[in-house]
């Protein structure tokens, strides 16, 4: 029974099961005591509550009744059917629940040897970065020999009751469950990356083509394993309300299938090959189902083949699952919760991501500058303060995952609090050499901003070209504290980093270099007019920008005559006489050949404003005498202080 688990509270459930054995006694959790504190913190729930242990229930309990499905569950009296739905979700992933209910076997009751019972059970639970191993007892509150809470469908199968307590336990009491995401709870199953969708932001249901494309990407993640789940919002008045067609608002739906479904029957069905999205969901309740198109006992069955038929598993009975054809999915639904398991193994058949984990926090210090709180964007004079990450992308395009993610709050319901912060992030492209700290947003490009949301994680997905970036987490208000998980994946390894230090350190002081005196900042944005050119007509041109033995190299573009460079370089330089240097190369299979440069003397132009500058061939001729010569537009920019 070893795990690599953390145990919660310091509970190590294999040692207190031996003393509970040896004592010949049923385990009482002191962490979580069978008592109202436990329950709740402002609103009792209705009627007399008893604690029982599932023996006192029924007369032979079971952790699973037939193995474990995601019919198994229906909701209590506290509103959390957003767990309930993950549960759901949860049930149909074998490889998740084994690991979240783990040593299941073993845990499961032995009637044949009451002896080794102690009333012990636990599970794992993905928190911010690490599994936790939490421990329970089985005393269950009930209200007139019922359960009050998560139960199963067969009275005598008690996994979701446990479960839901060893969750309730991190939360410190059942009514810190009352309202949550379905997304979070999939997340603390799995270790997922949880992104959410707006379906009103961006109304599917109006564009045919995102339709589309939205029901590829959910069909690509049920089929490689992920959670889906979804919601329809509703005001405070219409929570839990059911609509004329049977769905439920404010109430969190776990999506267990979806499909393109063959229409036709027969080989005529093949032979015409007409198809239709749909997609199945299950209501937590365990009953009260979409009553429209493609419900169970829809007239539009019946354009589907009996062998389809039963391979999708149609059922006609009220017990909480149905299917829908996906456009009247996206008309009808507002909120969706996609939970991706992301491949990060070093072999697999499958697409892998490479991951990059930082933990972090907004803090604040006595002196502003050593502030890591500064808010977003909008604030502008303290939002570089934030934390920086540093990362580059090595392919000519690559699909970057950034996911942002604040501790969970729940636990702090209970005094008062408990509310998530607004947080979010900013990706900029920099120059590719840089090493230090941002202190200017006059010379940097905010490439993607995230959306800032007061929700547990802040997911994006985006394309970036090659380069070196900066991501910048941050609360929305300046002067926010709190703690911060960041997750960024790759295709191929990023070096993702924190940037802690402002400046170059000054390590020792030479007569003849003296310390770095002034920081230069050169972007070269592009050319026209080059006039070298290879056998098939164009060039194959890049850029190198250097200074004092120091030089940063742009990507070859291939075949063209107008090159868009867009490079930008810092240089901490020692000698402020000392030039830089822009030339521009054609790149050969043989040797590269030498196209031109232009040498900024001394001081660059302490300026903002874009110059054009020619380039000139060393020692052959003038610039001016060079007809159709290539012309660089360069940004320069000198500060005493760290750009």
């Amino acid at each position: 029974m070893f795990s690599s688990a953390t145990p919660y509270k310091n509970q190590h459930y294999a040692a207190l099961k031996k003393d509970c054995i040896r004592d010949k006694v049923l385990f009482e959790d002191p962490e979580f005591p069978a008592t109202n504190a436990s329950l709740y913190f402002r609103k009792p729930p209705l009627g007399y509550v008893e604690w029982k242990r599932p023996g006192e229930i029924t007369n032979e309990p079971q952790l699973f009744v037939e193995g474990i499905s995601a019919h198994d569950l229906n909701q209590g009296v506290v509103g959390n059917c957003w767990f309930v739905a993950a549960c759901s979700c949860l049930a149909s992933k074998p490889h998740l629940w084994k690991k979240v209910i783990t040593d299941w076997k073993e845990q499961e009751w032995d009637h044949k040897h009451p002896e080794n019972y102690a009333g012990i059970f636990h599970f794992q639970f993905w928190l911010f970065g690490e599994w936790v191993d939490v421990v329970v007892d089985d005393r269950l509150p009930t209200v007139n020999g019922e359960l009050i809470y998560c139960h199963s469908k067969h009275s005598n199968e008690f996994w979701s009751a446990l479960l839901e307590k060893a969750y309730a336990k991190l939360s410190t009491c059942y009514e810190s469950l009352e309202g949550g995401n379905t997304g979070d709870a999939v997340v603390d199953f799995s270790g997922a990356v949880s992104e959410t969708i707006n379906m009103e932001e961006d109304p599917y249901h109006n564009d045919q083509e995102k339709q589309d494309r939205l029901f590829e990407d959910l069909l690509k993640v049920y089929d490689r394993g992920g959670i889906i789940s979804c919601s329809i919002k509703a005001s405070p008045t219409e929570y839990e309300m059911k609509m004329g067609n049977g769905l439920v608002k404010g109430h969190a739906y776990s999506v267990t299938a979806v499909k393109e479904v063959r229409l036709g029957h027969g080989l005529l069905a093949y032979f015409k090959n007409e198809t239709i999205s749909l997609i199945r969901m299950r209501n937590p309740w365990g009953k009260t189902e979409w009553n429209g198109v493609w419900s169970d006992s829809s007239e539009e069955w019946s354009k589907v083949g009996d062998t389809e038929r039963g391979n999708l598993g149609i059922t006609v009975e009220d017990d909480g699952e149905f299917w829908m054809a996906f456009s009247d999915w996206c008309k009808f639904f507002t909120e969706v919760d996609v939970c991706r398991l992301i491949n990060t193994s070093v072999v697999s058949l499958h697409k892998t991501w490479h991951e990059v984990v930082h933990f972090g926090s907004w803090t604040k210090h006595a002196q502003p500058l050593l502030n890591r709180c500064g808010g977003c964007a909008n604030h502008k004079p303290t939002f570089l303060q934030n934390p920086q990450y540093l990362f580059d992308v090595t392919k000519q395009e690559d699909e970057v995952l950034v996911s942002l993610q604040q501790k969970d709050m729940k636990m702090h319901r209970k005094y008062g609090q408990g509310e998530n912060l607004t947080i979010g992030f900013s990706i900029f492209k920099v120059e590719l050499n840089r090493k230090y700290r941002m202190h200017d947003l006059i010379t940097q490009q905010c490439l993607q901003t995230s959306t800032f949301i007061n929700a547990r994680t802040v997911f994006m997905r985006c394309k970036l070209p090659l380069g070196r970036y900066v991501i910048i987490p941050s609360t929305f208000r300046p002067q926010t504290l709190g703690d911060y998980m960041l997750r960024v994946f790759t295709d191929v390894d990023s070096s993702c980093r924190e940037l802690t230090e402002d400046k170059p350190r000054v390590r020792c002081w030479s007569s003849f270099l003296g310390y770095p005196q002034v920081i230069s900042h050169i972007c070269v944005h592009g050319a026209q007019g080059l006039q070298n050119q290879d056998s098939a007509g164009g060039a194959d041109p890049y850029v190198i920008i250097s200074c004092e033995g120091r030089w940063v190299q742009s990507n070859i573009f291939k075949d063209t005559l107008q090159p868009e460079f867009a490079t930008s370089a810092v240089f901490y330089r020692k000698k402020i006489r000392k030039p830089i240097t822009v030339e521009v190369w054609n790149s050969n299979t043989v040797k590269d050949q030498f196209m031109g440069q232009v040498v900024l003397s001394g001081m660059p132009k302490d300026s903002m404003d874009p110059q054009r500058l020619q380039l000139r061939k060393r020692g052959r001729m003038k610039a001016e005498e060079m007809p159709g010569c290539l012309t660089l537009r360069i940004v320069t920019s000198t500060q005493l202080t760290a750009i």
